[in-house]
């Protein structure tokens, strides 16, 4: 999660004694390509023990391709993987983890049932043989080594997301992993777990790991990348040392080659009528919910991931049955709203499942256009297909959809523009309520700036309720926040309140002042 922390590495968190070591990685002319997209071309790249390379690049860069081919997803078109100098070829990621390669990836895969120690050793050779005391403490060894802060005998089910994320990483380590890569490690944290994970990375390089940071968040790069590697369309564009790199206005535009500061010009807007409103809510996973929003405005819902956000939108949204008489929509009871609910000029959702929720992966763009627009290209018992392909044209070079083509699949484009799309499709209907759930996350910092803009123009017809794990997104476009734990409200205040604004670390878990 994105903070106004100060993320930088102390002198003393410095690796020392690595200079002039060979490489434990290198990717040599890697080519990939899907169909006619060539999603990496010629790529190559060092990797070094006891430094952090950043991978910075627009959305559809071609990044997590990269990182997929090393931690052994995929395999390369053309070229090849050196470690410590001999060329390997990894078949599946058994094969990279083997050679030392490991990726800690934003959705864990971890037995909720079974302790810490149980699934830091799941898998290993012999390690069901070892006494459960034994199995503790060689997992709390590890931890202590490299600073992650950790109960081995823990149930997985009773931690938090960082703490999750902590037992991932021990696994890796574990297994002896040399080469580490992280994408977008922070989106699931508070900013004192995202300063620990940090901790964690730097304490990996003082003992000669090689950790590989994939982030759109630039001031995180900014504290703690040794080197920066940013791709473009494709290809490694620029190989820069942090120390060459002024601030984060020098990155991003060396980034997406024009000068951007993410920030926007948040016009006032005179509140209007009540668009939703949920009174005294207690149940489907929540308790004693209140809260309200308005036309013109933006309602921010910050907290841990895991603590009744997603309970809150699916019942607002229709996913899940609330209790009578405690949500209404447009001035409806929620069941009369959902069953006289328009196309358009009613509630659009931007869901964080771009792939499974928000989209079909197997159908292309104007079908999926079609999915929440359909009676908007309808005459009488007639779909009118090249009508909506048409407009998905436009909107496809309105929100510099890339490729470009209409008749891609949804699963061929990039997590950032596929949310472009999406975004595209739900603004295209003229909602008077907008619930949007993480809608930048894993955008480059271009898309970022022009999806704020674009939700904070939507206030002129509608309010937005935005659910965010960015407190910069939450505090740049919200007039008011409201802080989730454990299924309530813990607070809500206006963003102007700058008081209340620094206390939302401690509200996100669950400690009033």
């Amino acid at each position: 999660m994105s903070s106004l922390q100060d993320f930088t590495r102390p002198e003393c968190q410095k690796a020392t004694g690595f200079e002039g070591c060979a490489p434990l990685i290198s990717l040599k002319g890697i080519t990939k390509r899907f169909g006619k997209v060539v999603a990496n071309n010629n790529i190559s790249l060092d990797l070094y023990p006891g430094r952090i390379k950043a991978l910075l690049g627009e959305n559809g860069a071609g990044k997590s391709t990269l990182m997929s081919m090393l931690a052994g997803r995929f395999r390369p078109d053309e070229g090849y993987i050196e470690v410590d100098g001999e060329r390997m070829d990894f078949a599946n990621s058994k094969d990279a983890i083997k050679a030392g390669v490991g990726m800690v990836y934003q959705h864990f895969m971890l037995v909720d049932t079974m302790t810490v120690a149980q699934n830091v050793l799941l898998g290993q050779e012999g390690g069901f043989f070892v006494n459960p005391k034994e199995m503790e403490e060689r997992v709390r060894k590890l931890a202590d080594d490299y600073e992650l802060e950790i109960d081995p005998s823990a149930k997985v089910s009773t931690l938090s997301m960082g703490e999750k994320q902590r037992v991932e990483i021990l696994k890796l380590l574990y297994r002896e992993s040399r080469v580490l890569i992280f994408d977008e490690p922070t989106a699931v944290l508070t900013p004192r777990e995202a300063f620990r994970l940090f901790e964690a990375l730097w304490a990996m390089t003082r003992q000669g790991k090689s950790v590989v940071f994939i982030s759109h968040k630039l001031e995180e790069v900014m504290a703690i990348a040794d080197e920066v590697a940013i791709l473009r369309r494709g290809n490694i564009d620029a190989e820069v040392p942090r120390d060459k790199i002024t601030s984060k206005g020098d990155l991003a535009r060396r980034m997406v080659g024009k000068e951007i500061i993410l920030e926007v010009n948040k016009e006032e807007i005179e509140p209007g009528e009540k668009v939703l409103e949920v009174r005294n809510m207690t149940g489907i996973g929540l308790r004693d919910i209140n809260l309200h929003v308005c036309k013109g405005e933006v309602v921010a819902i910050v907290g841990v991931a895991g603590n009744g956000q997603q309970e809150l939108v699916e019942g607002v949204c229709g996913m899940r049955k609330p209790p009578k008489d405690t949500i209404f929509i447009m001035g409806k009871p929620w069941r009369k709203f959902f069953a006289e609910m328009t196309w358009n000029n009613s509630m659009s959702y931007i869901p964080e499942d771009r792939l499974d929720l928000a989209t079909a992966r197997n159908l292309d763009l104007v079908d999926n256009l079609l999915l929440s627009t359909r009676q908007g290209f309808t005459a009488g018992p007639f779909l009118k297909h090249d009508h909506a392909a048409k407009v998905a044209e436009e909107l496809v070079e309105e929100y510099d959809v890339r490729p470009g083509r209409i008749r891609a699949l949804a699963w061929q484009l990039s997590g950032g523009n596929l949310q472009k799309m999406v975004l595209a499709r739900e603004l295209y209907r003229q909602p008077h309520l907008i619930v949007a759930e993480q809608p930048t996350q894993g955008l480059d910092i271009s898309a970022t700036e022009e999806v704020w803009n674009r939700l904070l123009k939507a206030r002129e017809i509608a309010g937005v309720l935005l659910i965010t794990g960015d407190l910069g997104e939450a505090l740049q476009l919200a007039d008011r926040v409201a802080v989730m734990y454990c299924g309530q409200i813990m607070d809500e205040f206006s963003v102007k309140d700058k008081a209340k604004v620094e206390s939302i670390g401690l509200l996100m878990a669950g400690v009033r002042e």
